[in-house]
Order: C-alpha cells, then structure tokens, then sequence
C-alpha cells in the first residue's frame, strides 16, 4: 500500500542510533483508514509483491559500498608504512569486494532483463553486510597491531563512526535470519 503520512492516526517516531543518526523509524497506526486506490499490487500478494521490491534493494552495490571510504583512507595510510601482514589484508579484501561488485552487476542484469532474483538477491545482501560489517573490523585490529603508526586523524575518526553504525548494516533490506530463511527455502532446504 502507498500510504499518505500525513493522514490522522499515523505517528512516526525516529530511532536514534549511536551516532544521533535517525536513518529508522518506529512507524504507528491507530484506526487509519485508507482508500481503496492506496493498494499496490494484487490484495493478498504483499509478500510477493514486497520481496519482488526488496531484490532491488537487496543486490544494489551500497550494499558492499558503505565502508568504501575508510578502506580507501586505510590504503592511503598503507602507503606511509610498510606492513607485510596489511598487504595481505588488503589483497583479501579488495578481492571480496571485487566479487561481491561482479555479483552485484549480475543481479542486477537479471532484474534488467526481468527475472526474479530473489535468492541471489538475498545471498549478496548477506555476503555484502558481512563484507561491510567486516572492513572496519579487519582495519582497526590491522592498526592495533601496530601502536606506534602515526595515524591519520580522519582515518580514526572514519573508523569510529563505521565501528559505532556498523550494526545497523545488517538491518535494513532484511535482517540475516530472515535472508538466510530466504535462502534456505530456495534452495530446498526449508
């Protein structure tokens, strides 16, 4: 249904993250009633219809993008030092994103040529939030390794506020449970 927010008995309230970001709200109903050309779709094909949406949502590249900046800041730090072990690091890493953006664009030629995805479109969205989930984690252990580095200061503070929204990663386009219920019922299994 397309709903009009503005219509009596809808509050919204905002959800404040860690950072005082409000990127969620708590959405409330109480009586709303809606016209009958508010329905989207066919009457009882909402699941349908929503996961349908959600491929697009699932498999879009913000999905692996969201920690883009801090690893390019990360790069640019590597540059001043020289760390065999954050070599390999970043190799490991450039390479899930490089895989992660290959089936990203496949994906998304599926919807293009007007197939269903929804599967594929929910593996990526959990593959990605573990890549996005994982480039602050893997870079602050990779710094801690190393006390004495000189540190650039938007690098650290690129790397706090990544640490501190991370969670949330794994919230929007559907929580984990739910792609991984997806996926097991795609494949057989559920």
């Amino acid at each position: 249904m397309i709903i009009d927010l503005s219509l009596p008995g809808i509050s919204i309230r905002p959800i404040v993250d860690l950072c005082g970001d409000t990127n969620f709200s708590e959405v409330f109903f109480n009586a709303v009633r809606l016209p009958a050309d508010a329905l989207v779709g066919e009457e009882g094909q909402g699941w349908v219809q929503v996961n349908a949406e959600l491929s697009f949502e699932r498999s879009g590249p913000e999905r692996i993008y969201s920690s883009l900046i801090l690893l390019d800041l990360w790069v640019e730090h590597l540059r001043r030092s020289s760390d065999r072990l954050d070599e390999v690091r970043l190799g490991r890493l450039i390479a899930r994103v490089a895989v992660l953006r290959e089936m990203s664009l496949a994906i998304t030629q599926r919807l293009e040529n007007g197939e269903k995805p929804l599967l594929e479109a929910a593996l990526f969205k959990d593959l990605g939030t573990e890549f996005e989930q994982s480039v602050p984690a893997e870079i602050a252990e990779a710094l801690a390794s190393n006390p004495d580095a000189n540190i650039d200061l938007e690098l650290m503070r690129t790397l706090a506020y990544l640490m501190q929204i991370n969670p949330a990663f794994s919230l929007r386009g559907g929580t984990r449970e739910i792609l991984r219920g997806i996926v097991a019922r795609g494949l057989g299994l559920r």
